[in-house]
Parts: structure tokens; sequence; C-alpha cells
């Protein structure tokens, strides 16, 4: 076995394969900070340019890009308030706040090696897994899949903002937009209002562009102090110190970056998912949880970790099986046939050079990504000092494209306005949009699978092994959060009674 995995470093620090790997790299980076276009496109825009190459070179070409972009979209997400990509969406959260504190090197430096840290880890958990990977991947099915949904739906509290009543009904309102489209099981259309552009359902990037960025940029707009800088002037100096901080949180750091790989292999549930999920365990085991969405390090770093982690755990699935985890894997399962490449038992054997090489790509990628991140750090943050009279022009142009780019159809463009709107006002009388976000993305996994899991197994798939983790750990969760939030209030009833009595 070490023999493969020296010669996979061998075959991927060839000459061919590193020129296409820092070509990929370089577009990547373009593809992420640019709001709603996606690897997944961009994926299926170069495997033309991979014909006739060897495996090797042209997998280095498209999981460079791949890998990139994913960090790079933390960027625009951090300096902006704008994701680059969908799964970037977590990092506004409090990486956004930082930057206007004037701390965006804190904050970057914290997302770079966070997410670099992440992406090794996932790399690692592949090769690690590879002996193991076909019993593992056939023991998830869809009851497993409900169930980690259902994981997901217990972070509403966490991402509520303290106010848990407004989050419950933010998740719900979530949960029934995504119930827009044509029904999985029946076929008929729901809640579609006679437009042929919402039977596949309200798309996940114009929503995350309107209701995240393009709220931001609205405020700037309707701030009094528009003709103003954006921000604070950032403070660059702090790029080391959000490194420090990065590797001071190492714990949170691994934990988040196992909870993206592990939900990563689980096809289905997207990346997106597994970020809100990592994020809100990153809150609720935070010793300082009221920070979170005001300017959080811990915040920045679980996004950052999980962000990259879960690339690793997306190529377990379509390696052993040839089942994708989502629209870029589905995208690279077809590179993968074009390439005279079996996915199943030919590349855990006859091909197991090809499957270590891709660990070792994803690893120099992230390498290559974090230099060419650090070297783009200050130009990109220049931009943050621009007045907002000349650079909402250029956000909303960012905004437009990356809703229309997704389906190349104005009716995205026209849903982004109208989650523009909620965003803002969400914003105005703080009602949090996280949950609205998490109830659409988890909605449609929710109904899907569940109505699977009861075709199958009736309700006996609630006895299976591995539902029964995930039940525990959802139980160990609630009883968590219980018990700390009493503790809470018995502290702050005894600070109030001390306070009292000293007036």
């Amino acid at each position: 076995m070490l023999d493969a995995i020296w010669s996979a470093l061998g075959e991927a620090l060839s000459p061919m394969s590193l020129i296409m790997l820092l070509i990929g790299v370089v577009i990547g980076f373009l593809v992420g900070i640019l709001p709603g276009i996606g690897g997944a496109v961009t994926l299926a825009l170069l495997i033309p340019v991979t014909f006739g190459m060897d495996p090797v070179p042209a997998f280095s070409l498209l999981l460079g890009m791949y890998v990139v972009s994913a960090i790079a979209g933390d960027f625009t997400s951090i300096l902006f308030g704008i994701p680059g990509e969908p799964t970037a969406a977590a990092m506004v959260l409090d990486g956004y706040p930082l930057n206007k504190k004037g701390q965006a090197g804190r904050a970057l430096g914290a997302s770079l090696s966070s997410s670099a840290i992440g992406s090794i880890f996932g790399a690692v958990l592949l090769m690690a897994l590879i002996p193991v990977m076909r019993p593992l991947i056939l023991s998830i099915s869809a009851p497993e899949l409900f169930a980690a949904a259902v994981l997901g739906l217990t972070f509403i509290a966490s991402l509520s903002g303290g106010i848990i009543h407004k989050g419950l009904v933010m998740a719900t309102i979530g949960v029934l937009l995504s119930l827009v489209g044509l029904d999985p099981n029946l076929g008929i259309e729901r809640y579609t209002f006679g437009s042929l552009h919402l039977w596949e359902g309200i798309g996940i990037v114009p929503v995350v562009v309107g209701l995240l960025g393009g709220a931001e940029v609205l405020q700037s707009m309707l701030d009094k102090d528009g003709d103003t800088k954006t921000a604070v002037p950032p403070h660059l100096g702090g790029i080391l110190v959000g490194v420090k901080d990065s590797f001071r949180h190492w714990s949170l750091m691994l934990r988040t970056s196992a909870i993206g790989a592990v939900l990563g292999m689980m096809p289905g549930l997207g990346g997106s998912v597994s970020q809100f999920i990592a994020y809100g365990h990153a809150k609720q085991t935070s010793k300082h949880p009221e920070e979170f969405g005001n300017g959080s390090i811990e915040g920045v770093i679980a996004a950052g970790a999980t962000t990259t982690a879960k690339d690793g755990g997306h190529l377990v699935p379509t390696i052993a099986f040839g089942v994708p985890s989502g629209a870029s894997m589905a995208v690279l399962l077809g590179a993968f046939l074009i390439l005279g490449l079996n996915p199943g038992p030919e590349m855990l054997g006859e091909h197991l050079n090809v499957t270590l090489s891709l660990v070792w790509i994803i690893v120099l990628s992230t390498i290559a990504a974090v230099i060419l991140g650090y070297l783009l750090i200050r130009p990109l943050a220049k931009l943050t000092s621009v007045t907002g009279r000349l650079l909402v022009p250029f956000l909303i142009t960012m905004l437009t494209i990356g809703a229309f780019s997704n389906t190349s159809s104005l009716d995205d463009v026209w849903i982004m306005l109208v989650f523009l709107a909620i965003g803002v006002m969400c914003s105005r009388f703080k009602w949090p949009r996280i949950p609205l976000l998490l109830g659409l993305v988890l909605g449609e996994i929710l109904e899907r699978y569940f109505t699977v899991s009861y075709a199958l197994f009736q309700f006996n798939w609630l006895s299976r092994p591995g539902v029964i983790v995930i039940e525990v750990i959802i139980a160990g969760m609630i009883l968590f959060t219980a018990v700390r939030t009493a503790r809470k209030k018995r502290a702050d009833k005894r600070e109030l009674l001390a306070t009292g009595g000293l007036v």
C-alpha cells in the first residue's frame, strides 16, 4: 500500500499534472469569487479539454478547479457579504461582521488556514477509507439520510440568534418553500402558479445570493452614509493572527472537518447542509455563543474547515459505487467514464494508483490555493475601502450574474430580487435568515428520504443501527443544549440578584 501511495504522489507531481493543476487552481479561484457560477458548471465546461489526456493530468485540472473554487468562495463572503458559492453561505454570518470591524485580514487568515486543514483532513479520510469503502457506503441508505436531515433541523435553535420562536417560524417557511415544484412521488404540480420554471423548485443559488448577499448590498444603498466607505479600513496585519486563531482552536477545526467529511459521504445531503450543521455544532459547544453572527472567529473556522473537508467525503461514494453525492460529483462521474475509468471495484484494485492520485491532487491543490490566496488578500481587500457609490453597482452586477448563471433564466433573477427584499426586512426587524435557508435545503431531503424509507421498511427503519446512532446523537445534543441553557439562566439569575443586592 505504501508503495502505491508514493507511486501515486510521483504521478501527481509529474510536469504535465502540475501544469494542469496550476491552470485548474487559477480557474477555480476566478470561479469561486464570482457568485453563482459554481463548480459544477465549470467542471462541465472543462471536461472537453481533458479529451485525450491521461487520467491523472485530467483530474489535476478538474479537481484542482473544484477544490479551489470552494476555498475562493469564502473571499467574497468575508469581503462583501456575498457568498461566492452556495456552500460558502455560513461564512457570511461571521466573516462579513469581522470585516465590518476592520478585521478582514484576521477572518481571511482563519478561513484559508482552516480550509487547508479541512481539505487535507478530507483527503486523508478518503485514503484511510479505501480498504473499507464499499461496506461503509452500503450501510448508508434512505433512513440514514433522513435521520441526518433531522439532525440538521436540531440546529435551528442555535442558528436563530437567541430568538428561537422566530427561528422556528423562518424554518417552517423554508420547508414550505421547498414544497414548490413537482411532487417527487406523484408528479403533480405544487404551488407553481403556472410557471414552468418552478417545476424544478426554487433554486438554492438565487436564494443564497439574494437572502444573504443582496440584502447586504441593499442595506449599503439604504444607509445614510452610502457615500462613505463600506467598512472600517481592513487591518491586514491580522492575517497571521487569524492563522494562529485556527490552530488555537485545533479541536474545533478537526471536529468540523470530520462533520464535513462524514456528511459529504452521504449522497444527496449537499455541502450547505454539512456547513450549517458544523456551524451549529460550533455555536453549541462554544464558550462564547453570543459572539456568533456578530463576528466570531470560531464561526469562520467552522465554516472554512467544513467547506473543504466535504470534498474528500464526496469522492467516497463516487469512486466506490459511481453514486454522485451532488451535481459536481455527477459531472465528475462523467469525466471518469470519458477517461475509460469505471467507478467501483476497478478503482480500488486495477486503478488504485488513480484513486490515490486523487488524494494527492486534493492536497496539492489546497497548498496552491492557500499560497495564491495569501498573495491576493491585499489587492482584494482594498476593494472594501472603495466608496459605496462606486462599489454597490459592481456588487449588484455580480449578484445579477450569479443569479442568472444558475439556469441562464431571468426567472432566477426575479427570485433573487424577492429574497433580497425578504433579507432586508429580516435584517431590519431582527428575524434570523439562516433557518429559512436551512429549511429550504432540508425540506426536500426530508420529504424524499422519508417517503423512500417508509416505502421500503414501513417504520422498521427506526431500529437500523445507523439510524439509532444518529438518534442518540440528536438526543445527546438536545440534552446538552437544555442543560447548558438551564445553567446559563441560573448564572444570570445569580448575577442579577448579586447586582440587585449591591444596588
